[in-house]
């Protein structure tokens, strides 16, 4: 039985660059940090970094993670480094999203949705 998303895996090259860019990213150490595997606690949810997965790129599924502004929190991957892959737009109800591409080749959606709220 399902119980709902845990964890996202983004594979990367250079873990060390890759866990300073993150922390940056995310204002916080990971709590999880190893040589072949660091993981970072985020709202409840793990976005881990692997060195040792086969390939990067934008080739797979998109994680969307939830912020409260999303223009803003896109702007702010830009200038951390991000490239952008998909302006953030309007889908409906409210509801925007963006994408960029990390500096490891990985796709990095954000979603502000003020109809979603996690389960008590």
């Amino acid at each position: 039985m399902f119980q709902g998303l845990r964890t996202i895996v983004y594979p990367v090259r250079d873990l060390a660059r890759a866990r300073q860019w993150y922390t940056q990213v995310l204002g916080q150490p990971p709590y999880f940090d190893e040589p072949f595997y660091v993981g970072f606690n985020v709202g409840g949810y793990e976005l881990g970094l692997d060195p040792n997965s086969p390939g990067t790129g934008p080739g797979g599924p998109v994680t969307y993670w939830g912020v409260p502004d999303a223009a803003a929190a896109y702007t702010r991957l830009l200038e951390l480094g991000a490239q952008s892959h998909e302006a953030v737009h309007e889908v409906g109800g409210g509801i925007y999203v963006g994408c960029v591409l990390d500096p490891f080749g990985n796709l990095l959606g954000v979603i502000q949705n003020p109809h979603f709220q996690l389960p008590a």
